[in-house]
């Protein structure tokens, strides 16, 4: 696909070739984050047994309905070592908080309502219905589902598992992305510059990005301005499952990415979009490898990233939401434009847009406080403040409540 196309047919370009899913079953203490591949059913219920929930004893009901019951204490039964013998009329076993119910008894009388003296207990009020036990199977019940197919794994999720007995998970493989910068100007964070060097942010963020997807960020270094150079990083790279070249994406004389990776035997699919900021990006092929090439400025780096990268790791669309503008627009020009904008929650509890005032492709400062992406479509007419727009949502946690 020569020539320039638009953000559509770029998305749907990359829906074509999107990698088919495999999966790897990891030990469960590693899963965080990841995705589940399996739907997992409970190995033990929870919990096991009927457990009590205080400290005190294990008496049956019928026994206390009266202030001032005297029972005999016949055994213990702390947490991991069960009483294995029944009570009968009359008999109490001291409990501890998690320690099994013993055989026969169907009340706990917390310890704050007993007096001890020697074997003997008497309680200090009456009773008329079942305190203080967890039922066996209270949370869940051997066999139960607890997670389904799909679910990504937080803490909530690793410690049911966890509870359910549950030592390993099937998961979606995590794509290997290897971010491939190139510029004999480029020096890594904390570099001491010289004359003409500069600062190259753009993998610490993408790989950043990456993680948050779903991926793993593999970092393939800073190629030279030569053809050699990039062709050596190229085939030095190991399982790799999207190369992701960021720089060199132009038609200057030093934009040698795509040649490098067309010598490698990748295919082109498209080579530039109809999108602000980005035009540069490209996309090639080679078997079951990916190239998406990034233009070389921040901010263009970054938005494309959102734009093709996200849905090329995750493989779900784009979701956009309505806002209400906090400011007129102009109208647009010929490429579909990104927008880096805050957005707020205003009167009423509408989402108001508001673009940050510089959108050059070279500034990173206003991602940080952007909740996401104000779209303007391709020679859109000027809009005014109140109407509504559409916003991909890049950063929830940066949305504001206004003053």
């Amino acid at each position: 696909m020569s020539g320039l196309i638009s953000v559509d047919e770029a998305m749907a370009a990359l829906q074509r070739h999107a990698l088919p899913q495999s999966t790897e079953t990891i030990e469960l203490e590693t899963a965080h984050g990841r995705q589940l591949a399996e739907t997992i059913t409970a190995g033990v219920s929870r919990p096991p047994a009927d457990l009590s929930a205080m400290d005190g004893y294990a008496v049956r009901l019928e026994d206390v309905r009266q202030k001032g019951a005297r029972l005999s204490v016949v055994g213990a039964s702390p947490a991991g070592t069960p009483f294995t013998e029944s009570i009968t009329s009359g008999e109490a076993v001291r409990i501890f908080t998690g320690g099994e119910i013993p055989a026969g008894a169907d009340h706990i009388v917390i310890q704050e309502d007993a007096t001890r003296d020697g074997d003997t207990i008497v309680c200090a009020e009456s009773y008329d219905a079942s305190q203080f036990i967890r039922k066996a199977g209270r949370d869940f019940d051997q066999g139960d589902v607890l997670l389904r197919e799909g679910v990504f794994l937080g803490a909530a999720e690793l410690g049911l598992l966890a509870a359910g007995n549950i030592g390993t998970v099937e998961v979606t493989r995590r794509l290997r992305i290897g971010i491939l910068a190139n510029g004999n100007e480029l020096k890594p964070p904390g570099s001491e510059l010289g004359r003409g060097e500069i600062v190259n942010s753009n993998p610490v963020a993408l790989a950043a990005l990456i993680r948050e997807w779903g991926g793993e960020p593999v970092d393939l270094g800073i190629a030279e301005d030569t053809l050699d150079a990039i062709a050596e990083r190229i085939a030095a790279a190991n399982d790799i499952d999207i190369f992701l070249p960021v720089g060199g994406a132009s038609v200057g004389d030093h934009d040698l990415m795509r040649p490098a990776f067309a010598a490698a035997g990748f295919d082109p699919v498209f080579e530039k979009i109809a999108v602000r900021p980005g035009k540069p990006t490209w996309f090639s092929t080679r078997q079951q490898t990916r190239v998406l090439g990034l233009p070389g400025n921040p901010a263009s780096a970054l938005v494309c990233a959102q734009l093709f990268l996200k849905p090329l790791i995750t493989g779900t669309p784009h979701q956009f939401v309505q806002a209400t503008l906090a400011c007129d627009l102009t109208a647009n020009g010929p490429r579909e434009h990104y927008m880096r904008a805050f957005l707020s929650f205003g009167v009423g509890g509408q989402l108001m847009a508001d673009p940050a005032p510089d959108q050059d492709s070279s500034l990173i400062k206003p991602f940080v406080n952007s909740a996401g992406l104000l779209r303007r479509l391709p020679n859109a007419d000027a809009r005014k403040r109140g109407e509504l727009v559409d916003f991909l949502v890049t950063s929830p946690a940066h949305i504001q409540s206004e003053a």
